[in-house]
């Protein structure tokens, strides 16, 4: 599914990453525990999560994820962009909570990793 899609369901924001709008993600993945997060080895992930900090951007730089999806209409703060402008990951949020998050996209046709 095109990352523009993606956006376009979940009545999403894009905060940075906006050129790789045309890029495909095949998985998604929903979890707050980052420590679940760091057991996923899988490409084209998008990580769905209300976990709004640094530390879930360095997370997903360790566990090579590109597209993150903050729910909840969480507040992403500066030094968050600049971690995730600095290891070339989307950040994207939306309104919804991670259950229909997770939902919609899921019935868009993203797969669940497991």
């Amino acid at each position: 599914m095109e990352l523009a899609r993606i956006v376009e369901i979940v009545n999403g924001r894009v905060i940075c990453g906006e050129e790789k709008l045309r890029r495909t993600v095949k998985y998604g993945f929903s979890s707050d525990l980052m420590s679940d997060v760091l057991t996923i080895n899988i490409e084209n992930l998008l990580l769905m999560t209300g976990l709004a900090n640094p530390q879930t951007i360095r997370t997903a730089e360790m566990a090579d994820i590109e597209f993150i999806l903050f729910v909840r209409n969480k507040k992403i703060t500066m030094e968050m962009i600049k971690l995730a402008r600095e290891n070339d990951i989307v950040l994207i949020t939306t309104g919804y909570s991670l259950f229909r998050t997770s939902g919609l996209l899921f019935n868009a046709g993203l797969k669940p990793v497991y």
